[in-house]
């Protein structure tokens, strides 16, 4: 199988500093309308949820814009959503309806070892001779071709959020850039480029060089882990930052442009003055914490 992430080995330091930035939801307020316009219709349409369409909504939006998974991988939020979400949704139990196993595929996306984008399901598709679960990974790719297709036609003209231009422009004369995204990467190439900003950009990293924490992986070779610095709007981006030993500052959710004003006027001095560390990334995220819920309001005991 072709190495994807080899853009990232090969990327030779320009800076000291590196600064990897999200994608969805965190430069670009793409989150909202590629979620409910591209995502949640096809995912009822492929993965047989009519029945419950209206509980599968609420349990998409859940899962991927307002709570502790958001921004997670697009398999293993459509695998939270048939095994935990919607079998709790008080719509569902009403409705009597048996929400589809797809067991094989939910295997493969708990796998570790699993690839999760288009390339990695071809393999695996390739790979078996269980009947079954070639139906399963071949359902949940022509999915994710479907999700990809959507966006294309749909996102359009969306612009980076209030001061992203302006602090590409401030961070790409002190520090290196990526972007460290679970999106695919020609989306991802399309949208940078349509409103040159990916001009500041050393290697833009989708889905297909791996996850957040595999790309950061590939950067601490090259950068001490105190100069790299994570940007994300997802708990996803915060974690793959703390396994990698990276600091992290946060976009907080319906609070973007003020989280990248504070950046441009304050955060990113910090970093490059080395006062970012400690207190100041605590604060930062202890605040962003307390935006995004575990439990889904329809779990929640009113008192």
């Amino acid at each position: 199988m072709a190495d994807y992430s080899i853009p990232l080995k090969n990327l030779k330091p320009a800076k000291k500093y590196l600064v990897a930035i999200d994608s969805d939801g965190c430069a670009f307020d793409a989150m909202g309308i590629k979620q409910r316009e591209c995502f949640c219709p096809w995912m009822i349409g492929c993965f047989n949820l009519q029945p419950v369409a209206e509980a599968a909504r609420e349990c998409k939006e859940f899962a991927d814009l307002f709570s502790k998974t958001r921004g997670e991988n697009r398999h293993k939020t459509i695998v939270r959503i048939l095994t935990e979400l919607l079998p709790s949704h008080p719509k569902v139990k009403d409705s009597g309806f048996e929400i589809p196993k797809f067991e094989y595929y939910c295997r493969w996306v708990n796998d570790t070892d699993s690839l999760l984008s288009n390339e990695g399901l071809m393999q695996a598709i390739a790979e078996s001779n269980n009947p079954q679960e070639k139906t399963e990974l071949q359902t949940a790719l022509d999915w994710s071709y479907k999700v990809n297709q959507a966006v294309e036609e749909i996102v359009k003209n969306i612009a980076p959020f209030k001061y992203v231009r302006e602090s590409l422009e401030n961070v790409s004369q002190k520090a290196d850039i990526i972007i460290c995204s679970a999106t695919p990467t020609e989306a991802l190439e399309r949208e940078w480029s349509e409103h040159g900003i990916d001009k500041y950009v050393k290697v833009i990293a989708g889905q297909e060089m791996g996850t957040k924490a595999q790309h950061l992986a590939v950067m601490c070779e090259k950068y001490d882990k105190n100069k790299i610095l994570m940007i994300g709007d997802a708990p996803g981006d915060k974690k793959a930052a703390r396994q990698n030993g990276v600091l992290f500052y946060a976009i907080n959710p319906s609070r973007e442009e003020a989280s990248w004003q504070r950046f441009h006027d304050e955060a990113f001095d910090k970093l490059i003055e080395g006062k970012y560390m400690g207190s100041y990334e605590d604060s930062i995220i202890k605040e962003f914490d307390g935006y995004l819920p575990e439990i889904p309001p329809w779990q929640v005991k009113k008192t």
